[in-house]
């Protein structure tokens, strides 16, 4: 086999060579998930009882809340202690009551209220105008203070569009502002305000934020302690109905024994898990959550064979085959490519089987095609990388909107929901604006917390380099313009998450939530906690192994 330095002596020869092959960290999990026992469902119905034991009572009192500011400050509490989907009906109609009865709440109430309706207005769909801030802001161009106001401000400023300058300069005020009182502030408000600095409230994993958050409003004086009791019940519920399906979803994978197969592999059933329950963390959407992590795993192999281990000449026949979609040309592939092949054949063979029983048969064209477009795109990544022949900037983008892996993703989860229907899928096919910002969130932290590794001491060119090389810019330069691309596709992922009011909630929330699994897997000190399972780990143990004290 070549060597990568052999890659510029002639075109020919590059067709033959093999990447420089990343031998990525085993499983840090080994058989912690596998088994799950009785035990476990006698905890999980215990919780449920609970919950549904409190959950009235806190009907009752959400429903019962007179004022409007006491019940956006109780949607706001059951919203990050993760009981939202227990009063989805009761939060909208009073939402919808406080927009359009109590209109004037945003207009004439202090920094905190506004900016906190606003927020939690525009977090289900609302049109609200930014407008309603000019009055906070003085002669100097500074905003009112005070800490509760301007984490408030802060929070909601992350909701804004890419032409809502107010809230720009709201965002960078707050930030310095939350900075520099941290250190003084009572023990539960300084939590909020590092958790808030760390990943703001609208770009957080839901369920990961109330595990935090849990902890947090324990400590809160004003706390309510019928919420707190139920959150934690509710939590504990969730955890074990986790574990249940984490362990049918371990054992599957173990069946396919990829890591003895395809060694240059990354072994991550339990990382993509965890993207699972960032996209649906609620009890009912068992599917979404199992066929979420077996989408990723199935992307990740294709990841790495393309990215880590394919020569050219290998991955240009896998794609025509996966193009064909045809069992009987699997002998033409090398035995590494074999198991690859049928390992995506038989994911999809059960998608269809699920497809069928739950009456979404319409739905498996749509994953085979989203199938073959990842694989063209990626072995087109492979060509550009390996030939050393960097595309202009603006195509790197395009295919990246695929590799980004939105398309794919959203297929996997089609049977798991009552409402998405052929219509949903063409509308899909379009390639919506939401979905193309949700992929290019995810595309750009990508690029900048995957940079290092993926160009392997600099042996492999990124879009980074692609980018250096087409406006003349150092490294640093590339990556602060990355920077700046993804807070701008997030503004346009909060306005085309209002403007396509016209797709139900449960399908639209994939993309922000995928958004935030962005956020939550790449921010962290320019990582990947995908690839390193360190990184993810103290979310793994919060979320699956310790329960929380009741």
């Amino acid at each position: 086999m070549a060597t990568y330095s052999n890659i510029a002596e002639t075109s020919s020869c590059v067709r033959d060579v093999r990447p420089p092959v990343t031998n990525h960290v085993p499983s840090i999990w080994g058989d912690t998930f596998s088994n799950y026992s009785s035990f476990h469902d006698q905890e999980r119905e215990k919780y449920e009882e609970a919950v549904e034991a409190l959950k009235e009572e806190a009907r009752d009192m959400l429903m019962a809340t007179a004022t409007p500011l006491n019940q956006i400050i109780l949607i706001d509490t059951i919203e990050r202690l993760g009981l939202a989907y227990l009063f989805e009906t009761e939060i909208e109609h009073k939402l919808q009551h406080i927009k359009h009865d109590d209109g004037d709440l945003l207009h004439h109430s202090d920094l905190f209220t506004t900016a906190l309706g606003f927020r939690l207005l525009r977090q289900h769909r609302h049109h609200i105008s930014c407008d309603v801030f000019n009055k906070f802001v003085n002669e100097d161009g500074m905003f009112e203070e005070g800490v509760e106001g301007m984490l408030s401000l802060y929070e909601a400023a992350h909701v804004r569009f890419n032409d809502e300058k107010i809230l720009q300069e709201a965002a960078d005020f707050t930030k310095r502002y939350l900075s520099s009182r941290e250190v003084e502030l009572e023990s539960h408000l300084r939590d909020r305000v590092k958790r808030a600095l760390q990943r703001p409230l609208h770009r957080d994993n839901p369920i990961v934020y109330a595990r935090i958050f849990i902890s947090i409003y324990e400590k809160d004086p004003s706390r309510n302690e019928l919420l707190l009791k139920l959150a934690k019940h509710n939590f504990n519920f969730l955890q074990n109905l986790y574990r249940k399906e984490l362990s049918q979803l371990s054992r599957w994978w173990n069946e396919f024994d990829m890591k003895s197969k395809l060694p240059y592999a990354r072994d991550r059933v339990v990382e993509a898990y965890v993207w699972g329950v960032g996209y649906h963390y609620e009890p009912q959407h068992s599917y979404v959550r199992i066929g979420i992590a077996k989408g990723i795993l199935l992307i990740g192999i294709m990841d790495d064979t393309y990215d880590n281990y394919a020569t050219i000449n290998e991955a240009q026949l896998f794609t025509e085959i996966l193009d064909r979609w045809k069992m009987d040309e699997v002998d033409r592939l090398p035995e590494y490519m074999r198991t690859v092949y049928r390992f995506i054949m038989s994911t999809c063979q059960d998608y269809e089987r699920d497809a069928l029983k739950l009456g979404k048969a319409f739905a498996t064209p749509y994953l085979k095609e989203t199938v073959q477009q990842l694989g063209r795109a990626y072995n087109q990544e492979l060509k550009w990388v390996m030939g050393r022949q960097l595309p202009p900037f603006e195509d790197y983008v395009k295919n990246s909107e695929i590799t980004s892996a939105i398309y794919i993703m959203f297929a996997t989860i089609i049977p798991g929901f009552k409402s998405l229907t052929q219509e949903t899928i063409d509308w899909m096919k379009s390639e919506p604006k939401i979905a193309v910002s949700s992929g290019l969130v995810g595309r750009y932290l990508d690029d900048i917390g995957s940079h290092e590794r993926e160009s392997k001491g600099g042996q492999m060119l990124t879009a980074v380099d692609c980018y250096m090389k087409q406006h003349g810019v150092t490294k640093q330069e590339a990556l602060s313009k990355f920077a700046q691309l993804y807070e701008e596709e997030w503004m346009d992922l909060n306005k085309e998450w209002i403007e396509t009011a016209f797709v139900s909630t449960e399908i639209t929330i994939q993309f922000l939530n995928y958004a935030r699994m962005i956020d939550a897997s790449y921010s962290d000190n320019n990582g990947d906690a995908y690839t390193d399972p360190q990184m993810g780990k103290s979310t793994v143990v919060a979320l699956f192994i310790d329960p929380i004290l009741t």
